[in-house]
């Protein structure tokens, strides 16, 4: 089959690029730089596509549709947030017969609603944060004893105007920092919830359900992450299909009518160890490649579901496999060393974050790194030292590989 993947400078488009180049399909994988990180691996043909989807989603979703045409594609894999948004809003244009194999946008949308999950997922079985929810940037905000907390726009990404921001999740130790946070946000942020911080590992279920059923399931628990108090996950590994984790997990996509990949971002409350749920991300996410090592392919098995086959349950992996994003291991100690500890205490010490960097236990598998296809990596390196120059509307992509001191995004893995 003839595939395009949208947002080439994501872990994720490399990871699934390399997926489904081994699986014999034709790949292209779209990117607003000249060079890219997934337009690097082997056996892709890289093509620009430079219109931004968060500026112009119309337009974006219109460029897509005319690069689809001009290369016969079967399937279209958008890997963001944006450019998933701003296709499934503007999915007639598409040129007829491409496949994109994601929930509707009624049904996207709703999965993205932080607020709405919340009840939703308390219903299915999950536990869920202490939350207030913000109507605005004046609200009161609740005692002291809350914090520290986070504050958590009701959707990540949001419309402003004509165009679309994303927002972030925002670490706050105390009242005064929650006021500077939610200042700082558009209107269109709120309603905002303000969460109690929950102590606790953060674990991940994915899976890829298709026609009703689950197709795929996996689960990875994070090691690291970037910010160092809740983050991008930059070192993680795979874990039992648990029942408290995938029973609700199941029910709630059930319950969504969700089709095709999700994945259900939760932490493991220390103090009962309890699933609470944190978000909810209907696509790919950015450590796709430790399901893949594991044993559980999910852009090939999301392929062949698009391309009509009927494809077995798939939920048997290695389980302890662990995978590492060097990149983004490299940002965590660096803000390890800078702070100390990680935010909200505990961390350990600058010692143990080095030792801890250091350390590489057998089974590990780097991310991005592949002796069979090395020029991702390259390409990675290269943009971090500023060697690989990227043009100014790609500063967003080069803001990912930069040391991170912004807030999370909740967490995507």
């Amino acid at each position: 089959m003839r595939i395009l993947i949208a947002d080439g400078n994501e872990r994720a488009a490399l990871a699934a690029a390399r997926s489904l180049v081994r699986a014999g399909h034709d790949v292209c994988v779209a990117a607003p730089t000249r060079v890219s990180l997934a337009g690097a691996s082997r056996g892709v043909r890289p093509l620009r596509l430079t219109t931004d989807p968060l500026a112009d989603p119309a337009r974006y979703a219109a460029d897509v549709g005319r690069l689809l045409a001009g290369e016969g594609t079967d399937v279209l894999l958008p890997i963001t947030d944006p450019s998933l948004e701003a296709v499934l809003e503007h999915r007639a244009g598409l040129p007829a017969g491409v496949v994109v194999p994601f929930a509707d946008h009624a049904t996207y949308r709703a999965a993205s609603d932080k607020a709405q999950v919340l009840a939703l997922a308390r219903e299915c079985g999950f536990g869920v944060p202490e939350t207030r929810v913000l109507s605005g940037p004046g609200t009161d905000l609740p005692e002291a004893a809350f914090f520290p907390a986070v504050v958590k726009p009701h959707r990540s990404v949001v419309t402003v105007g004509r165009a679309r921001r994303k927002v972030a999740v925002t670490p706050v130790a105390d009242a005064a920092a929650c006021r500077r946070a939610l200042a700082a946000l558009p209107r269109a942020a709120f309603p905002v919830l303000l969460q109690r911080w929950v102590a606790g590992a953060g674990e991940g279920f994915f899976a890829l359900r298709w026609g009703g059923r689950t197709v795929a399931a996996f689960a990875h628990r994070r090691l690291r992450e970037k910010p160092p108090w809740g983050g991008v996950s930059v070192y993680r590994e795979s874990i039992p299909l648990d029942e408290g984790l995938v029973g609700p997990g199941r029910r709630l996509l059930d319950a969504l009518g969700w089709q095709g990949v999700a994945m259900i971002e939760c932490k493991r409350e220390a103090a009962t160890g309890r699933e609470i749920l944190m978000e909810v991300n209907g696509r790919f996410w950015g450590s796709l490649q430790l399901a893949i090592d594991a044993g559980v392919d999910f852009p090939a098995l999301l392929v062949r579901c698009a391309g009509g086959e009927t494809v077995p349950e798939n939920g048997s992996y290695r389980v302890g496999v662990r995978s590492r994003w060097f990149w983004g291991d490299v940002d965590h100690l660096y803000l390890r060393l800078r702070d100390g500890r990680a935010w909200g205490g505990g961390g350990g010490s600058r010692f143990g974050a080095l030792l801890a960097f250091l350390r590489v236990s057998r089974g590990d598998s780097s991310e991005v790194w592949r002796w069979r296809d090395p020029a991702p990596f390259i390409v990675e390196t290269l943009q971090r030292l500023g060697v690989l120059t990227l043009r100014t509307s790609d500063a967003r992509s080069r803001s990912r590989a930069a040391p991170i001191e912004s807030a999370p995004d909740s967490g995507v893995p």
